[in-house]
């Protein structure tokens, strides 16, 4: 046994010398004829397999227990950063504070016309909170969505008494007719200059001259520009709300997707704000405020004689509109963005009861007013999506101006120039992993689509066109409450918890990208809200215990 002197205290000569010799095997050694390996901590000594029997059972014991010790505490270790990265990467997307959805009382009933009556009858029958709450755990019934949805969005702020809302009711109008004002008497002059050009060409054509290469520019930019931030990848018209049926009439849906997901010879020939368009943008030229650039610009005798022209459908006697009122920048983003609207607007849920042409005319109206303030943005495909809704629930053009300008607020950020979306998808992906980290390896595996591209839609309209008008409404106020309640970013648990609802058929299936969005475009609103609306407060709700530790 004098061999193993070196056991505890300093390498005798020998375990010096046969150091070198045996190196490979001090890295993992193993006995002969096994499978078994011996991985010693740092310091411990190495056993060479040959020696195996000279070692007493108890000097095995003590360095298998070392080696235990070892792992156990590497894998607390590992746990201890595990828990440090969640929190770093995961802490701001909660609210830390748990408003349980049982006390003061239960809320699962969610805020009744009673309740709401109790509360317009005097503010300190209930706390904001404790309304928000009821909200959040249970929706607002649907006779009072018009009351309360302003105040939800931001219009009216909760302990308004009537005086309060009835001044911002007629400030909110007067800011409304205005901004009407200014942008009808733009297109005037968008439209007297369209036909100015179609006159030229046709007296160019008849002349047999050659056409002005900027009037041709102008012509087939309106022509083929397209704003659509999603299309279809089996039909080019995807902003379509008609579904259309297969031959046993059964709705068949159309697939969806971002254009960055499409192969480069599937893409749209022109995209929104190409460089290669030909068009102006916020690249190459700025117009930060349309509305003071057209009060500067025309004169108030100009401007009294534009309102007579708005008033009389454009037929004010000895007045004729000035093209150098307003600037040729301005004027060609206006016309681009009219196109756009009107396209938009024609087609937005057209099979809906509620949008008749004096709807849709009010819906253009308003689409109209809050792009000509946020010129800078534009519209793009997906505005009218967003406003549809809110005009079903509240029945008022100055009413649902206002919510709607609060609602872009928060959903501005999500369209191409906001810069959100890669901050949505990158939160998934860190969501998923840590939350379900099974289902995150089967997307891995099959061809990797954990960059939730299938999503893009689901944020970009806060799940509208997944879900039937009622469940919009079910929905979208509950996302609006969040943030006060449970997390600024409920719309990334609502996400997963969709995922989560169908994760056995996704894995049963082994889904790649393509089926994913297959299959949730044929899911489009047959989706039971209230359960995916309960795992998706319970994801939350396990996020926040994963920050408190418990």
């Amino acid at each position: 046994m004098m061999e193993m002197q070196g056991f505890g205290g300093s390498p005798s000569s020998w375990q010096q010398g046969e150091a070198s010799a045996h190196e490979p095997l001090c890295l993992s050694c193993s006995t002969a004829g096994t499978n078994m390996s011996f991985e010693f901590p740092a310091g411990c000594t190495c056993i060479h397999p040959a020696d195996i029997h000279t070692i007493p059972l108890k000097m095995l014991c003590q360095n298998m227990k070392r080696q235990i010790v070892s792992r156990a505490f590497y894998g607390w270790l590992a746990y201890c950063r595990h828990l440090s990265t969640v929190r770093t990467h995961l802490s701001a997307l909660v609210n830390h504070n748990m408003v349980p959805p049982d006390r003061p009382c239960e809320a699962s009933g969610g805020l009744s016309k009673e309740v709401w009556s109790k509360y317009q009858k005097d503010c300190k029958n209930y706390k904001e909170l404790e309304l928000l709450r009821l909200v959040y755990y249970g929706g607002v019934q649907h006779d009072i969505r018009k009351e309360v949805w302003p105040f939800l969005l931001g219009h009216y702020k909760f302990g308004m008494g009537k005086k309060d809302m009835s001044q911002i009711d007629a400030k909110i109008s007067e800011r409304y007719q205005q901004v009407m004002r200014e942008w009808k008497a733009c297109e005037v002059i968008v439209k007297q200059r369209e036909k100015e050009m179609q006159s030229a060409i046709f007296a160019k054509l008849s002349s047999g001259s050659s056409i002005d290469s900027h009037v041709l520019r102008l012509v087939h930019r309106d022509s083929t520009l397209s704003n659509e931030v999603f299309m279809s990848v089996d039909e080019p018209d995807a902003g379509s709300q008609e579904i259309p049926s297969g031959e046993d009439g059964t709705p068949t849906m159309t697939t969806l997707v971002p254009p960055a997901v499409l192969p480069p010879e599937e893409r749209p020939l022109v995209e929104f704000d190409s460089p290669d368009s030909g068009l102006p943008s916020s690249r190459n030229y700025s117009v930060t405020s349309a509305h003071s650039q057209i009060l500067s610009s025309i004169d108030d005798g100009l401007c009294s004689q534009l309102d007579k022209l708005v008033t009389n459908g454009g037929a004010a006697e000895g007045f004729s509109p000035s093209l150098s009122s307003y600037t040729i920048e301005l004027l060609d983003t206006v016309a681009l963005n009219l196109h756009r609207i009107d396209k938009d607007v024609q087609r937005c849920d057209r099979n809906y009861y509620y949008f008749t042409p004096a709807n849709l005319e009010k819906l253009r109206n308003i689409m109209c007013s809050f792009v000509w303030e946020h010129l800078e943005m534009g519209y793009v495909q997906g505005m009218c999506d967003l406003l549809a809704p809110l005009m079903v629930i509240l029945d008022d053009e100055c009413l649902a101006y206002s919510c709607f300008t609060q609602l872009m607020k928060r959903m501005s950020h999500n369209f191409p120039n906001g810069g959100a979306m890669d901050t949505h998808f990158a939160n998934m992906r860190s969501l998923i992993q840590i939350l379900d980290s099974e289902l995150f390896e089967l997307m891995q595996q099959n061809g990797d689509y954990t960059h939730f591209y299938f999503c893009y839609r689901w944020f970009l309209l806060d799940f509208k066109r997944e879900l039937l008008y009622e469940d919009v409404f079910a929905v979208w106020e509950v996302i609006w409450v969040a943030s006060r309640i449970s997390s600024q970013h409920f719309v990334l648990f609502l996400a997963l918890a969709l995922v989560t609802v169908y994760r056995e058929i996704i894995r049963d299936n082994n889904m790649d990208f393509t089926d994913i969005i297959k299959f949730f475009n044929e899911m489009a609103e047959r989706h039971d809200v209230q359960h995916i609306l309960k795992v998706a407060r319970e994801l939350v709700h396990r996020v926040q215990s994963l920050m408190d530790n418990k």
